[in-house]
């Protein structure tokens, strides 16, 4: 990790680096997704079996593309029991978060005989993507399904790459199970956002796609955006932490690592006003990367995106995080919750040293699909309203309109619709 003094200048540079991981910067790929979407629109079922054995080694075909019940079954054999109850507990703190985040319809009525008010109705059928093989994140699972069915959606549908001998990883499937999927599919890359998109012979059209998945999948979500709503369009993991001399820096340290082990591009950024500290969780960091299994994918990561900025005061190193506006964002200083109040931009805070970025992926309930690459400055977490639709409703008597039907007739004249004037004023003619 290099290791700087912040000013205006290495925060500039740092940001300017940091925005090359984003995915609207892989351009040269939209060609090969918007072929597949095409194909897929096309042709279907044939499309996505025909990609499927090209890119995953597997033939599938309509009769074995819908994973079985009895494959569920086997999943669970294949878990660790131990595990299992693990997921359960998570999935426990995931929903119990979520559901406090449930808003009910309401309706104002008022004395002049108006009426208005928000109906709130969940979206009729929600698709998760699932990564497979190395990539496959169970815990993302529960993430992408648990504030779905909170919300009350009453079909939720999973499409996951198979294995080349045709299966699903098993705690992909375990999980999928304990969330409540309702129906899963064996599909991966852009060809399954492209049939949940537009819909096939076997897989359902969805109204919202959510998860993650490689640059492929992550630019097959923004062509298809619009023929359906998508949560975002992920960049890689990023974890920002702002320390002072108090933090314990073996904890720093661990923590700034178990983000850079997700891939190359990850971000691990230190911002911290003690010079001591800096020095110690660079040796630690070091000392811990000896004995890490994603030993070269942590030190390419920390290569490419790995600072400690070394910040003048506590104020700069705010101001920096919040230009910065990582996705986790760590406070390990004498008073966290001092400093929370001055983060505005971060898509979750972890507040003091025994709450590390881990307790967020996997347990503690809030979501852990969050906004990257600077996108915290105007996106929100996965929540339950992602998975609702709000509509308003109005409704006034006659003695209503009349008193205001001049204000509104005035208001579209002026903006040369006519139509619309004449709307209000045919109910008010003598």
């Amino acid at each position: 990790m290099r290791t700087i003094k912040l000013t205006e200048d290495t925060k500039k540079d740092l940001l300017n680096s940091l925005l090359k991981r984003s995915p609207n910067n892989y351009g040269q790929y939209e060609s090969v997704v918007a072929d597949i979407i095409s194909n897929v629109r096309e042709k279907g079922d044939e499309a996505v079996f025909s990609y499927t054995e090209k890119f995953d080694r597997c033939r599938i075909d309509a009769s074995t593309i819908r994973v079985r019940p009895e494959e569920i079954a086997k999943a669970y054999e294949k878990v660790d029991g131990r595990l299992v109850e693990v997921m359960r507990k998570s999935a426990g703190n995931i929903r119990a978060f979520h559901e406090k985040q449930l808003h009910n319809s309401w309706i104002d009525m008022r004395r002049d005989g108006s009426l208005l008010g928000q109906k709130i109705t969940p979206i009729g059928t929600s698709g998760v993507y699932v990564p497979g093989g190395k990539a496959a994140y169970p815990s993302s699972v529960l993430m992408n399904v648990i504030p779905a069915k909170v919300a009350g959606v009453e079909r939720v549908i999973m499409t996951t790459p198979p294995g080349a001998e045709g299966e699903v990883y098993a705690g992909t499937l375990v999980a999928a199970d304990i969330a409540g999927v309702d129906e899963i599919y064996k599909a991966g890359g852009a060809q399954a956002v492209a049939a949940m998109a537009f819909g096939t012979e076997s897989i359902p059209k969805v109204d919202k796609i959510t998860g993650p998945g490689n640059i492929f999948v992550a630019l097959a979500k923004k062509a298809c955006f619009g023929y359906v709503s998508i949560d975002s369009i992920a960049g890689p993991s990023e974890i920002l932490v702002i320390a002072d001399e108090t933090a314990n820096p073996r904890y720093v340290a661990a923590d700034l690592l178990s983000q850079a082990e997700h891939d190359e591009l990850a971000s691990a950024i230190l911002i911290t006003t003690s010079e001591k500290l800096a020095a110690e969780v660079g040796m630690e960091a070091e000392r811990f990367i000896e004995v890490l299994s994603r030993k070269e994918i942590i030190e390419k990561s920390l290569e490419n995106y790995g600072y400690i900025l070394i910040a003048e005061t506590m104020e700069d190193a705010v101001e920096a995080a919040n230009e910065i506006a990582s996705e986790h964002v760590e406070i390990l200083t004498e008073n966290p919750y001092e400093v929370m109040t001055k983060v505005k931009n971060a898509g979750a805070l972890f507040l003091g040293e025994y709450s590390s970025e881990p307790l967020g992926d996997y347990y503690a309930g809030p979501n852990h699909i969050l906004p990257t690459n600077g996108t915290a400055k105007f996106f929100s977490p996965l929540n339950v309203d992602d998975f609702l639709k709000k509509t308003s409703i109005i409704s006034y008597s006659e003695e209503a309109l009349r008193a205001v039907h001049k204000d509104i007739e005035l208001f579209a004249q002026s903006e040369g619709l006519t139509a619309h004037a004449n709307s209000i004023k045919v109910r008010f003619e003598e």
